[in-house]
């Protein structure tokens, strides 16, 4: 078993399965050479990541990142699911776990420049709140 969550969920796998028959479909209509048969392929494929961002909203999805052991199961309910997660695109497109007003966040690693023609790598945050300077230089 690996040490890391590989995000095994009922939603992931339910979105593949959906996915992998309207692949199927495109294909065979591109064998066939049905324009019918290929779009109805690519109808399902898309109605996969529908289905799986659904599932993923009502809890059977992971967070982005890694889960505590406990919570690796594929029957295993995220109970936070309803209040979003902070860093996941999914949520924040259905308009949950959105972030807090004056909060910044600075990717790492970063890459900015001072004004002196030099950039510096791996900015630091300095300052807080949403005015906040970043890396060198900043008031």
């Amino acid at each position: 078993m690996s040490l890391y969550d590989e995000g095994h969920t009922v939603a992931g796998w339910t979105g593949v399965a959906i996915a992998t028959v309207g692949t199927s479909v495109a294909g065979v209509g591109v064998c066939a050479v049905s324009g019918v048969l290929v779009g109805a392929g690519l109808v399902v494929v898309a109605l996969s990541a529908l289905v799986t961002w659904a599932l993923h909203l009502s809890g059977w999805g992971k967070p982005p990142g890694v889960r505590p052991r406990a919570e690796w199961g594929m029957r295993v309910r995220d109970p936070e699911a309803r209040a979003g997660h902070p860093a996941c695109v999914g949520c924040r497109l259905a308009g949950r776990g959105r972030v807090a007003d004056g909060a910044l966040s600075v990717p790492a690693p970063t890459v900015v420049g001072d004004g002196t023609g030099m950039e510096v790598h791996g900015a630091e945050l300095v300052g807080g709140g949403t005015r906040a300077g970043v890396g060198r230089g900043a008031a």
